[in-house]
């Protein structure tokens, strides 16, 4: 913000003037902005928003300081996903302003009709303030936070068995669903240490809270898109989220039965975690590879400590079980204690992956949002292409078991609200998506979704929806 910006402002006010800037203050506001740089220009303590560069080197951010974790790079989306409340850039005031960017276009539009009435009426609901964790989501957060160190404490000192596989797989994919998941968007407390402290669930079940927020952020800002968003190519070369062209250079033709070893291969997720070599320098390379600058100084300091958590994670549940079959404390031989600790991370990896997999994957979704933008050159909304790229399936208790994650609608317009309210604020979003003709995906249960994601997996797979009968390709 320039300097005296408040009694500038209030001497135009009483003046009357409108627009109408002095020499001095002219000077100061060029000086201000004298910088241009491209995207790939920014330093690290710096963000672009909406082409204008700001310095954050010394911005105490209210959110706390994960802010840092994207220093470096064009923020525009990420900052209007994560706040809502902010509709003028008074707020932008409160960062330093160095420069603008060389060229700046986005693929989105935000405060649109749609946007503006979706807010109004969602708001009426949860006051702002409010939209944090509730009593009820902390309680349910902390019964199983607990319920995952009884697990960890027998897995660690009596062994592995099939029993203690499925409880303890599990007790962790709760945690990566009801309580991290909350945490790293901000959203289970008002208060920035606590969700700091909980988002290290992520930790304690195989993952890394910097390394998923690198990727979840970026796929929450650009849902579905196939360039941008890395959750779309995750599973490449594998197996296709993407309903590429039939040509398409990234097709496979082992794709096409990818509708049979679809779940046999989300099993493996825990382990491509727990070994993934990026906790060595927390660049998530899916969201590297889209453009995301993760080199800067937040993301350095944190390498070690990521580095020493996973270690102690894989000596608690995988060489600590080995020990105890070594010894002969557990009775049972190294290779089947090998094949329980593949299956605890199995039930992890289904339970997980599964409920991620059906969120934006189902028949009829919408997997080329921007596809009007490059035809017209206009930016699309992006309020209207999270509803039209996510679905939602059941009610409260779907959403208590897996924090929200089934509200996946509501969840990617207000990513930093709450999963308890999102069963709340439900209907109220399906009508007004009714009103404004956006088409909202709904499915009474999970199984229905389930059955939506397989088929769509199959004819991603194929290619199917893009023949043409009439052409003769079938």
């Amino acid at each position: 913000m320039a300097p005296n910006a408040d009694q500038v402002r209030l001497r135009h006010r009483l003046n009357g003037i409108q627009g109408e800037v002095d020499e001095d203050e002219h000077n100061n506001d060029a000086a201000e902005h004298s910088v241009v740089r491209t995207v790939k220009e920014l330093r690290d303590t710096e963000v672009a928003i909406e082409g204008v560069i700001y310095d954050i080197a010394e911005f105490d951010h209210p959110g706390g300081g994960n802010i840092f974790l994207f220093g470096g790079n064009d923020v525009t989306v990420q900052y209007r996903m994560i706040h809502p409340h902010h509709v003028s850039n008074r707020h932008l005031e409160k960062m330093k302003r160095v420069g603008k960017l060389s060229t700046y276009k986005s693929q989105y539009k935000f405060d649109t009709e749609f946007e503006r009435d979706m807010k109004k009426e969602v708001f009426k609901i949860v006051r702002r303030g409010k939209e944090f964790g509730t009593k009820g989501y902390l309680s349910r957060a902390f019964a199983y936070i607990g319920l995952l160190f009884y697990c960890q404490y027998l897995w660690a000192t009596q062994g592995a068995s099939w029993t203690m596989a499925l409880f303890f797989g599990v007790s962790q994919a709760l945690i990566g669903l009801n309580v991290q998941h909350d945490a790293n968007h901000g959203a289970a407390s008002r208060k920035p240490w606590v969700n700091d402290i909980l988002g290290f669930g992520a930790d304690l079940i195989g993952g890394n809270k910097w390394t998923w927020m690198e990727q979840h952020w970026t796929h929450h800002a650009y849902t579905n898109h196939q360039d941008m968003d890395p959750d779309s190519f995750s599973a490449e070369p594998l197996m296709a989220f993407n309903d590429y062209p039939l040509k398409h250079p990234k097709r496979q033709y082992w794709m096409k039965f990818q509708a049979l070893y679809f779940l046999p291969l989300l099993s493996f997720y825990w382990l491509s975690s727990v070994f993934n070599v990026q906790i060595i320098d927390l660049r998530q390379r899916g969201a590297q590879s889209v453009g995301i600058s993760l080199e800067n100084a937040f993301i350095v300091k944190r390498r070690k400590y990521a580095i020493a958590i996973r270690l102690a994670y894989i000596y608690l549940n995988i060489v600590r079980p080995i020990q105890l079959a070594v010894t002969g404390v557990t009775n049972t031989s190294v290779a089947m204690t090998v094949v329980k600790i593949l299956a605890m991370g199995a039930a992890e990896s289904l339970t997980l992956s599964c409920l991620f997999a059906l969120s934006h994957n189902f028949e009829h979704v919408d997997r080329d949002p921007t596809k009007d933008h490059r035809a017209s050159g206009d930016p699309v909304c992006w309020f209207k292409s999270q509803v039209e790229t996510s679905s939602t399936y059941g009610s409260y208790i779907s959403a208590w078991l897996t924090g929200g994650l089934n509200h996946q609608i509501e969840h990617h317009l207000f990513p930093r609200m709450s999963s308890a309210w999102y069963p709340v604020i439900a209907p109220t979003v399906r009508a007004v998506c009714k009103k404004h003709n956006v088409e909202y995906v709904y499915y009474p249960w999970i199984a229905q979704n389930f059955i939506s994601t397989i088929k769509y997996m199959h004819l991603a797979g194929t290619g199917e929806n893009w023949y043409q009968p009439l052409e003769g390709n079938l």
